[in-house]
């Protein structure tokens, strides 16, 4: 809307006389001041406070053509003067009963700041030590010489003085000379000095995560991260076998591990040396459980070395000792391998010979693309020509194409994560920062005391149970000792998790201010772990029977290590516990689980197994046939050793497996000593389903699944 025409400006009055111009003399004060009433104007507003008391005003610079005005409220209660009613002391503003803020209105109609319009109140008050809006005002109205007239504005003076309203009461004012208390230094806001001893705090910007703790590593230039993912991608297309267990998982794997040790060597001397150790040893773990598959044929065992290795590698990259911390490291690994391409493509952008080695990829793939497209044509258009041309070009698997497509993406992805990663680690101080909410004492004393006392009811029911033996279970239960037993393990296994993490979040949460509350979370907390060990022991003692009387699996005695790791972290527990140190127990559990893979790889678990029911066949006549055919290749030397027919029916599945040779990539050394079995049995020793059916004596039904 047009900008309405600015009035003009009254002529000012001769400067009245005194002193200069912002010079206020010390017993000047400010006053409230208001024009003559007009029609059709606001009604004035009288001073509410006391004779001499100033008033407290915010200055106001209002733009020119602005159509209002500003009205300052005093910050006092308004109190109208002895003899003024209250209909005529009400202000325009109103203010409420205990607000102390002064109110700003502006209304249509009124002049800009700086001019005075007829009719219009414009009371302010300003700084009169500094030469502020309320020097003039107060030299006019405290020298009866100036006659009602204003004094001329100095420049960067706020407000105008006006005259006193005719009939309003004399401004009256304190004796000329006396001092001004400290309480009416009226200087603006930003001019006050600070206190003593402040200090401003520094203002820090908001930032993310990722700005703040994981900005990630500077740009820069050179062959080395392209190349070490480079060797990630052809380490995993070359090496790794993805169809069957083998060798090829160990040299794929070092050659990343090698390609990323080179390319960051400079960036990892910048890491502290514990850290850098640290680092080293996952590494290794990582190492040494991706050889297990080189010498164990079992899947399942495999399958949990290697994830066991990817967890290793992620602590080796991103580094972690605490729970928190170790989760972000399984999550952040994935991420930085796509947050790193665009900073290792760059690396490859920014190399001297980058726009030839473009060219010839480019020049490459379009002649590979034209001699597909054209030579396809051509064969299928000639035998003759279809029959030279096949005899040039090798066979060629499209599934063993994208076989090592995914390996090289896989692997280069995880040589990414690793660089980008190495090169500038994440900071995880806020990551494992301790929680600010704390547990009262009667949040969670009475729940782990309840828990503490039901432990130990159960435990007293189990040593009479141990020590009663069979009789006293069928007295009770009306069970056998084995069904007993494999009636429970699941529980009591499933019981000593959730004692794990319940353990795990009251020593997070719980509050250890006073001294009763440390002593009390001490003592209840062990107690129960050392309850929770007595119920990992009955756990073992379970399965431990149960396999003796039904039969001995690869899976139960991996669960039975398992049972037996959790029965180390009670321990642990309570080890941390005299002295409140137990930072170090995240990352030992790790460990400690890496050690459980590695000893089931020396173990052997499908042997042992095998040879655990070859001995319950010969004491008892009994064997589970149909399990035991579906044994990898770590069982067939102690399978080779039954009797007929169950011979025959337990080397029925794994003769077929062991028909194909191997590649060199996926040589393995279980099937390696299979085929060194079967060809010590003969071909007469392997026979088919028909030998099952009638090595199926006790267990399972012929229906059942293989595991």
């Amino acid at each position: 809307m047009p900008e309405p025409a600015q009035p003009s400006e009254p002529p000012r009055a001769a400067p009245a006389a005194g002193p200069p111009t912002g010079d206020i003399p010390p017993g000047a004060q400010p006053y409230l001041l208001v024009l003559p009433t007009t029609e059709g104007a606001p009604p004035a507003m009288p001073w509410p406070g006391a004779e001499g008391q100033p008033a407290w005003a915010i200055p106001v610079t209002v733009p020119p053509g602005t159509q209002g005005y500003a009205l300052f409220v005093p910050l006092v209660p308004p109190t109208p003067p002895a003899g003024v009613p209250a209909q005529a002391a009400a202000p325009a503003a109103e203010t409420r009963p205990g607000e102390t803020t002064p109110a700003t209105e502006i209304r249509p109609g009124a002049a800009p700041a700086g001019e005075t319009r007829p009719g219009a109140t414009s009371p302010a008050v300003g700084n009169p030590a500094t030469g502020g809006p309320a020097g003039p005002t107060a030299s006019a109205a405290a020298d009866p010489a100036a006659d009602g007239e204003l004094a001329p504005r100095p420049p960067g003076a706020g407000a105008q003085a006006t005259p006193a309203t005719p009939g309003a009461p004399p401004a009256r004012g304190p004796a000329s000379g006396a001092t001004p208390p400290a309480y009416q230094d009226m200087r603006p806001w930003a001019t006050y000095p600070p206190p003593p001893g402040w200090t401003p705090r520094p203002s820090v910007p908001r930032t993310s995560f990722l700005g703040a703790r994981w900005p990630g590593p500077k740009p820069a230039t050179g062959r080395a991260a392209p190349l070490a993912v480079l060797a990630g991608a052809l380490g995993g297309a070359v090496f790794v076998p993805l169809g069957r267990v083998g060798i090829g998982w160990f040299p794929g794997w070092l050659t990343l591990t090698l390609g990323v040790l080179l390319a960051v060597r400079t960036r990892t001397a910048e890491l502290p040396r514990g850290d850098r150790l640290i680092r080293a040893g996952w590494a290794a773990a990582a190492l040494a459980l991706l050889a297990v598959p080189a010498f164990r044929n079992a899947w399942w065992l495999v399958t949990f070395c290697v994830l066991g290795a990817l967890g290793c590698a992620t602590l080796a990259i991103i580094g972690g000792r605490l729970v928190r911390s170790i989760l972000f490291g399984l999550v952040a690994t994935p991420f930085a391998a796509l947050r790193g391409l665009p900073w290792v493509r760059r690396h490859v952008a920014a190399a001297p010979e980058a726009t030839t080695v473009r060219r010839i990829t480019v020049s490459v793939v379009a002649t590979l693309a034209v001699l597909v497209v054209f030579g396809s044509l051509l064969a299928s258009a000639d035998a003759a020509f279809s029959e030279a041309l096949g005899a040039l070009v090798p066979d060629i698997d499209l599934g063993v194409v994208f076989r090592g497509l995914f390996l090289a993406a896989v692997g280069g992805l995880i040589a990414v994560a690793a660089v980008y990663t190495l090169a500038a680690p994440p900071d995880l101080s806020t990551v494992d920062r301790a929680s600010g909410r704390r547990l009262s004492l009667l949040e969670w004393a009475p729940a782990i005391g309840a828990l503490t006392v039901l432990f130990a009811g159960f435990v007293v029911v189990q040593f009479t149970t141990l020590f009663g033996g069979q009789r006293h279970v069928q007295r009770v239960a009306g069970l056998s000792y084995a069904e007993y037993a494999r009636s429970g393990f699941w529980q009591l296994l499933f019981v000593t998790l959730l004692t794990v993490a319940v353990l795990g979040g009251v020593t997070r949460w719980a509050g250890r201010e006073r001294p009763v509350e440390r002593t009390l979370l001490r003592v209840l907390l062990g107690l129960l772990s050392a309850l929770s060990v007595v119920i990992v022991v009955s756990a073992l003692s379970r399965m431990w029977t149960y396999q003796k009387v039904y039969s001995f699996t690869g899976e139960r005695i991996f669960v039975m290590a398992f049972e037996m790791l959790l029965g180390a972290v009670f321990l642990m527990i309570l080890a941390a516990g005299v002295k409140w140190q137990g930072r170090w127990i995240p990352g030992t559990t790790v460990a400690l689980t890496v050690a459980m893979l590695l000893g089931l790889a020396v173990l052997n678990p499908e042997d042992y197994a095998a040879r655990r029911n070859t001995l319950r066949y010969e004491q008892t006549g009994k064997i589970d046939a149909w399990y035991l055919r579906a044994l990898s290749a770590d069982a067939t030397p102690a399978l080779t050793k039954l009797p007929d027919p169950v011979r025959r029916c337990t080397l029925s599945w794994i003769a077929d497996e062991l028909a194909e040779p191997d590649p060199w990539y996926a040589w393995n050394l279980g099937r390696h000593r299979a085929r060194q079995a079967l060809d010590r049995v003969g071909p007469g020793a392997v026979g088919g389903p028909k030998d099952c059916r009638r090595a199926d004596q006790f267990d399972l039904p012929k229906t059942r699944r293989p595991r």
